[in-house]
């Protein structure tokens, strides 16, 4: 066949002019080619030569700086343009065809050319563009002008030659005529605003900020439209997180449209401009302010969605054309005559539709587009669902900054409601803005469907429509179930929670006691009643699963069996099959759509709440503080900004951009002589009208310092309060001083701090920070200074025993501290602070004499009075009351006396008595408190406790942290570049056998199963729709002859085909049931397996696993990990592997229809392959970001909540709301990265679905013309292929799920592999007899005692005897192993030498809870279980009430708990809070009372109990165990002087032992030492 490019048929001159040249449609198309050249010649050498020089003119961070006009614009018209230059290729290749001679190339070559010059043109635009350099655009302005041109020609010739729009080439040449004439327009455009050619002075521009930032690294805002479309951008980040960990630094800034600050304000401002003149007082709506401040968007988004589902049913339309064009027989020669015009063939415009291999491109076309709609409609919703989330939190914060105190404290708002807002309802706004779209498409998607769906099968197919329908609302009401049991579990699991807790924390004790086991149960029993709502929760979860599965099903059986009662013509193979795909589409939005609308209902209750918190008290305004306006009622008359906390409704005044302090006018300097603050006529409430404090008139002197006293609950706090303007004024005013001329230049370096308070609460309050930060808070850091504050409030000695000293983390997250330690932390903050004025709220309540009398010497005496600062002191040890300059005397809410000691002691000489008879007993107190080893000791001791064991084992830290370190040695090395892509199938193992083989067995077989049955479906489906087809085509030539025969011959098939078919659904349906209730059942047995595992072993671990574990990271395993292995594993494993079965049927199917399919799998099956692999790295990173960051920002809300006084009276809102802010915007950042890597992933799977979708139908269309196959086989295989994209999607993101739950799965793991004590001993519990230990001897021979096989002994060669009955004092300075010796007895250490023997019976034989429970221990801290008191004396429930109340008497607690509301059956509150310390040690003696043991151990156990007590005590025990051994473990030593034998130990060995008299008698001996310091 001859290849010219006019072709050469016979007995025609192709190259004939004369006609006139343009009337040769040859030359016209010749002519077209020019312009096409044309730029090839230019741009090609510009592209490759020219570039070198060019780029280095900006000097610019990103290449994607998008500045030209009409850029999108552009972008789209290239794609238009590109589009049709196919199609007009495509139709010149089809009239060639027609036209069987030769080969004209002049029907496609310029197509061809067209093609390429059009994507050259775009590449060109890109790189001029990034590179700006705009007088090169000349050449494509050129080249759009010559094409317009010579395409016109085209045009008008057409139009002569009666070529019209029922030819497809013209419509072809008219649209490019357009789109020529539009690039031309957004050329000329280009030229008018940037005037770079044909003007004198072209305009200058900057790139935007976030460009010229370098920290920016989120570029879907300004990257071009293909990258924002495929997220190419995102490439770099997810493939490089294969070499190395996305961390934090990598993922950069926010851009600044997206920051928090940015769309706070945006929020903001609509929400005030809704306030009008004429009604002030009007609460704006929440929702009409983020329609104002976020609709734009949420309408693009929902633009995008529709297009996108109506492009959603190309997909069923194109499968129906397929099918029904694959058998058309060829045209007919008279058609071919007509349509020739200018010696060349013209397709109609309708064959095109009608060409399977047309429509196989297009369904391609119309997927990759839908598709990257869908995915651009998702983005947007996410991106502004973040920003509305980000303008959320800066709104609560602000609130928050300045709610009313007595709003806090009267409970009307608590912090767990504002955690609350800002970490549920905040989040639920977001998520309803995801999915708000689909609330108003998806009606529109099903009416669609459901007209499609009438349109071809008729009224059958309604009755199939209205099954979907009708089962939607049993869907909402499975959601709205599964809701309502989510919060009963949630309930059950944090009672389990805390009782998990009380038991860790009190673990010893029940080691000692062995009660482990009764206390195990009761967990147990609260994990019954949390899985039987889980089992509940698992039921409807299955069943929502179920009705997804089924619901098709049904649909299509309901159907197929209308159309075959109806008795119509049943439905052809294209019909059938175009249905099926209907109906598939249509099951997803109904599914949704219960979701959704659940989504909103939710959405709508969090508005209500945040409205409510939005509306709730503010504090007044910060007038108080100017000096300049006193703060009363009629001034809150007159002036807007009273006191606004008594009216609720008043304009909220953010200050967030101002940050400015208010101006002060000077004072009347009558008022300001040495007067630092001054209160008037004061009346104050917390809130209800009834005042806290009246009738108040004082002042407080400048540089002075003043005291506050008076009984608990005086309202001494109240008092400071109320000067800082937290408390509601109701009379009267206080005056704040400006500070002195002199003073202003002493200290103007730090004016900025001028007005703030330093004030240190009672409950002391501290930051999430390092104690360096939590000491200077903000402040600039001074090394002397910051010294000589750590020395006066001795912080020292505790810093020094932190594992990274002061800058280890304290606070909720970090290191728990003690009260003590706790307040001394805030008051060295008070101290450092530079502020003239400085409160102190009792800061010795928690603090031992020797540091209060250090504090009050060092710290207020010497370093606040030498600084000339004011300072109140409120306190309740009046010996200091000699120290003070002014004494302010409190007396229930008023003041009882003012002035110095001088003059309360001449002339209120009663009180002056008072204080004194006070003063003596405090003196007393004073004395004993030397005596004893102080409180703070005990605290650095507990401290020390809990960092040093840690030290000397760090091998065993955790195992978690030790695999961690061995990936991170790895990734240290350049070699790995397979980071961590591989799913753990060791953990899914593990789990998946904890749930049960059975189970397991029954879970693959039934999937299988079902799998199958839906595939036999559809395919009986194909053959039953084909064999009718056929068999109506047969009856149609029976009819002409013989009238009287059969009118419907399909109706014999049917009764064949339809009970298979019906029985087929059937079965399918069952087995949906039957897999979804396995998979989440086995993920119920599999949880609680797992949690019943670990618990077990947790709580028989020996003790030494808790001195090395962290408690926090065990309740982790019981909080957050069970959480994840009772709920968020088995819906992920079920729809992975739901998914996975899915798409490899799909793949099956179109494999075995056409095998040809096979080859294309492979290089898919690699795409596929990498892309998943490098996202499931990106996206564990991501999440585990998203995570970390979203912790900070929660503490950071609740933290500001519970310190506000303290934040506003050091004046320090602008920081916390700047931190905030930063927080915010970092999670925010962590959460875009996120979803932009799922749309990264998304919209690359969707492609290769497209891809399977036309490779199919290709090879379809291609092996037909071989074969003779049915038509319905290829609509089947098409269904299947069209619902893949979906699938590939869903295996991606559930094996990156799935990963991430498993991490849960390992970490229990590696808790199961603790080693348990050996509870069996080698007797028997019978051998021993009942009443062992009857006398209470104890030998202890050659004793050797450690901790822990890696460490060094603590106890070595020790040997005693002790006789029956005797009294023994052990004593030694801290760390000498008094207290192992005591674990000795209970075979808590590991004894590996010498033997302990009690009675006879070498404990080490012995059953550990026999030995256990028959001994008696009282250990130094007191814990107590929440419950009533008879269950913290005696839980396994033994004894008689009579013996509770013998050991309460004893105990010396009988009167107090006689008292008690209930007895013996009174409550004790968590940790038995509601005593004092020293209640809580004697209900412990009582407890060892209740147990009647020969031998008795007391460790220390009178430290916090005061001297009276502990004296009738020593005198009780001495009586009440006159006949048992009692050990005590000496705190003090003159508790041992009357034992019958002392022993004293130093560093594991005894070093004296003998009668405390004759030890004594050694003058140089220790314990003479020891008794001498003692008294």
């Amino acid at each position: 066949m001859a290849m010219s490019f006019c072709g050469n048929d016979k007995g025609i001159n192709p190259y004939s002019v004369v006609q006139g040249t343009l009337n040769n449609g040859c030359f016209v198309d010749a002519l077209n080619l020019v312009p096409h050249v044309f730029l090839l010649f230019i741009t090609f050498p510009i592209l490759f030569i020219g570039w070198g020089s060019q780029s280095s003119k900006v000097q610019i961070h990103h290449n994607t700086w998008l500045h030209f006009p009409g850029h999108n614009m552009r972008w789209i018209l290239t794609f238009s343009l590109l589009f049709v230059h196919v199609c007009e290729f495509a139709e010149g290749i089809v009239s060639d065809k027609t036209m069987l001679t030769t080969t004209h190339l002049h029907l496609f070559l310029p197509a061809f050319m067209g093609f390429i010059a059009a994507t050259t043109s775009v590449v060109y635009y890109h790189n001029i563009e990034t590179s700006n350099f705009p007088k090169l655009l000349l050449v494509l302005f050129i080249y759009w002008v010559l094409a317009f041109i010579t395409k016109s020609i085209k045009l008008w010739k057409f139009a002569v030659h009666e070529v019209g729009p029922q030819h497809l080439r013209f419509c072809i040449t008219a649209l490019l005529v357009l789109l020529y004439g539009l690039l031309m327009a957004v050329e000329i455009n280009v030229i008018r605003v940037r005037k770079y050619v044909f003007f004198a002075n072209p305009q200058k521009v900057k790139p935007p900020e976030d460009l010229q930032d370098l920290g920016v690294r989120f570029l879907q805002p300004f990257v071009n439209l293909l990258s924002k479309a495929t997220y190419w951008w995102m490439n770099p980040l997810i493939i490089g997180a294969h070499k190395r960990p996305i961390e934090l630094k990598k993922i950069g800034k926010l851009p600044i449209a997206m920051r928090a600050l940015t769309n706070y304000l945006k929020l903001k401002d609509a929400y005030e401009d809704q306030r009008t003149a004429e009604d002030p007082n009007k609460a704006p709506s929440i929702w009409r302010s983020m329609h104002r401040a976020f609709g734009r968007p949420i309408l693009l988004s929902s633009t995008f969605r529709y297009l996108a589902d109506l492009l959603g049913f190309a997909g069923p339309l194109c499968i129906c054309g397929i099918v029904k064009y694959l058998k058309e027989d060829k045209l007919s020669v008279q058609d071919k005559a007509k349509n020739t015009k200018m010696d060349v063939y013209f397709i109609p415009s309708t064959e095109l539709l009608q060409n399977p291999s047309v429509l196989a491109v297009l369904l391609f076309l119309a997927l990759i587009l839908q598709r990257t709609f869908l995915q651009a409609s998702y983005y947007v919703t996410i991106e502004t669902g973040i920003n509305l989330r980000g303008a959320l939190l800066a709104m609560i914060y602000n609130k928050i900054l300045r709610l009313s105190t007595s709003n806090m404290s009267m409970g009307e708002m608590t912090i767990g409601q504002i955690n609350n807002l800002v970490a549920i309802e905040t989040n639920q706004l977001m998520w309803f803005f995801f999915l708000c779209p689909n609330l108003w498409a998806m009606p529109v998607q099903i009416i669609m469907g459901v007209i499609l769906l009438y349109y071809l099968l008729g009224w059958s197919a309604l009755v199939g429509a209205s099954v979907i329908v009708l089962l939607a609302p049993v869907q909402y009401l499975i959601a709205t179930k599964l809701a309502d049991t989510q919060k009963s579990t949630l309930e059950h699991s944090t009672d389990r929670l805390k009782k998990t807790s009380e038991i860790l924390k009190g673990i010893k004790l029940l080691k000692l006691y062995a009660w482990e086991n009764i206390f195990c149960d009761s967990v147990e029993e609260t994990r019954g009643k949390e899985l039987t709502s889980l089992r509940t929760f698992a039921f409807y979860t299955s069943m929502s699963i179920f009705m997804n599965a089924a619901i098709p099903i049904a649909a299509v059986l309901a159907t197929f069996v209308m159309s075959h009662f109806l008795n119509e013509k049943g439905p052809t193979p294209h019909e059938a099959f175009a249905a099926l795909a209907l109906f598939h589409i249509l099951v997803t939005p109904l599914f949704l759509l219960s979701t959704v609308v659940r989504f909103a209902v939710k959405a709508l209750v969090s508005v209500e709440k945040l409205n409510e918190f939005l509306q709730s008290d503010e504090i007044g305004d910060d007038s108080w503080r100017n000096g300049d306006m006193s703060v009363s009622m009629e001034a809150g008359k007159k002036h807007s900004g009273g006191t606004k906390a008594i009216n609720r409704k008043q304009p909220i005044r953010y200050q967030m951009d101002n940050y400015e302090l208010p101006t002060r006018r000077q004072m009347r300097p009558t008022e300001t002589e040495d007067v630092a603050v001054k209160v008037s006529n004061g009346f104050f409430t917390w809130g209800s009208n009834l005042s806290t404090l009246s009738d108040i008139n004082i002042c407080i002197p400048t540089g002075q310092l003043t005291m506050i006293v008076g009984q608990v609950g005086c309202g001494k706090s109240s008092l400071l309060l109320a000067m800082l303007g937290e408390m509601q004024t109701i009379d009267g005013r206080v005056y704040w001083s400006k500070q002195s001329d002199n003073e202003m230049a002493h200290e103007g370096n730090i004016s900025k701090n001028r007005y703030s308070v330093a004030y240190a609460t009672q409950k002391s309050w501290l930051l999430n920070a390092t104690v360096e930060e939590n000491i200077t808070f903000g402040s600039p850091f001074n090394k002397q200074r910051y010294k000589t504050v750590i020395d006066a409030c001795s912080l020292q000695p505790d810093i020094d025993l932190l594992p990274f000293g002061d800058q280890t983390e304290i606070g909720e997250r970090g290191i728990n501290l003690s009260g003590g330690q706790r307040q001394r932390i805030c008051v060295a903050r008070a101290l450092y602070q530079n502020t003239n004025i400085v409160f102190l709220d009792d800061p010795f309540s928690a603090l031992d004499i020797h540091l209060s009398d250090h504090l009050m010497q060092e710290g207020i005496l010497k370093f606040l009075q030498d600084d000339k600062r004011t300072v109140v002191l409120v306190t309740h040890k009046l010996q200091y009351l000699i120290h003070a300059d002014w004494i302010i005397a409190m007396k229930d809410g008023s003041v009882l006396r003012e002035g110095t000691l001088k003059d309360i002691q001449t002339h209120d000489i009663e009180l002056y008595e008072h204080w004194k008879t006070l003063m003596n007993r405090q003196d007393h107190g004073l004395e004993k408190d030397i005596q004893q080893d102080s409180q703070t000791t005990l605290e650095r001791k507990t401290l020390r406790r809990a960092f040093y064991p840690r030290e000397t084992k760090n091998q065993m830290d955790d195992e978690d942290e030790e695999e961690e370190e061995e990936e991170e040695d790895d990734d240290n090395m350049s070699t790995t570049t397979n980071r961590r892509s591989k799913v753990p199938w060791r953990v899914c193992w593990c789990y998946l056998s904890s749930g049960g083989f059975f189970m397991v067995f029954l879970m693959v077989s039934s999937k299988l199963l079902k799998h199958s049955v839906i595939v036999a479906i559809d395919y009986w489906l194909a053959i039953w729709t084909s064999s009718r087809t056929n068999a109506t085509n047969a009856g149609n030539e029976t009819n002409f002859t013989n009238s009287t025969g059969p009118a419907d011959p399909s109706s014999g098939i049917d009764s064949y085909y339809l009970p298979v078919f019906v029985t087929l659904c059937a079965a399918g349906i069952t087995l949906c049931l039957i897999t979804s209730l396995t998979v989440e059942f086995l993920g119920v047995s599999a949880a609680t397996n797992l949690h019943h595992n670990l618990l077990n072993k947790i709580i028989h671990a020996p003790i030494r696993f808790f001195d090395i574990t962290p408690l926090g990271l065990i309740i982790n395993r019981f909080s957050a990990d069970t959480n994840i292995i009772d709920q968020h594993i088995p819906p992920t494993l079920e729809s992975l592997t739901r998914s996975t079965l899915l798409l490899l049927s799909a793949i099956g199917v179109i494999s075995s229809i056409t095998p040809a399919f096979l080859i294309a799998l492979g290089p898919l099956a690699v795409a596929f392959y990498f892309i998943q692999k490098y996202f499931r790295v990106a996206s564990k990173d991501l999440q585990d970001l998203d995570d970390s960051t979203q912790l900070p920002l929660l503490c950071h809300f609740s933290e500001t909540a519970e310190g506000l006084t303290t934040i506003r009276a050091f004046r320090h809102e602008a920081r916390f709301k700047q931190r905030m802010l930063e927080l915010t915007d970092t999670n925010n950042t962590a959460y875009l990265f996120l979803s932009a890597a799922n749309r990264w992933l998304e919209v690359r799977t969707d492609y290769l679905g497209a891809v399977i979708v036309l490779t199919a139908a290709g090879a379809s269309i291609w092996s037909l013309q071989y074969s003779q196959d049915h038509g319905a086989l290829v609509g089947l295989g098409l269904t299947y292929a069209l619902t893949v994209t979906n699938y590939l999607n869903w295996v991606v993101r559930n094996l990156a799920d799935l990963e991430v739950q498993m991490a849960a799965v390992k970490k229990v793991n590696s808790f199961l592999g603790t080693e348990s004590e050996n509870y069996e001993g080698s007797m028997d519990a019978s051998q021993v007899p009942e009443n062992w230990p009857q006398t209470g001897e104890i030998k202890i021979q050659d004793l050797c005692v450690r901790y822990d096989p890696m460490l060094k002994p603590v106890l070595k060669h020790v040997n005693m005897y002790i006789e029956p009955g005797q009294k023994v004092g052990i004593c030694g300075r801290t760390g000498s192993g008094k207290s192992s010796l005591s674990l000795a007895f209970f075979n808590m250490v590991d004894i590996f030498e010498g033997k302990i023997i009690i009675d006879g019976i070498d404990i080490c034989k012995l059953p550990l809870q026999t030995l256990r429970s028959r001994l008696s221990i009282i250990l130094q801290d007191p814990v107590l279980f929440s419950g009533s008191i008879r269950f913290n004396l005696d839980p396994e429930r033994t004894c008689s009430d009579d013996r509770l109340w013998e050991a309460l008497e004893i105990a010396q607690l009988k009167n107090m708990v006689k008292t008690l509301p209930g007895g013996l059956d009174a409550v004790v509150t968590e940790a038995g809070e509601n005593f004092s310390v020293g209640q809580r040690q004697l209900f412990c003696l009582a407890r060892a009372f209740v147990r009647k043991s020969s031998i008795l151990i007391m460790d220390e156990a009178t430290a916090s109990i005061d001297m009276a007590t502990e004296n009738i005590l020593q005198k009780v025990v001495m009586t009440a165990f006159a006949d048992r051994t009692v050990v005590t473990i000496a705190h003090r030593v003159h508790t041992i002087l009357e034992a019958d034998l002392v022993i004293v130990m130093k560093r594991g060995n005894i070093l004296e032992y003998d009668k405390p008299e004759t030890l004594l008698e050694q003058e140089d001996g220790m314990f003479a030492s020891f008794v001498r310091a003692d008294m």
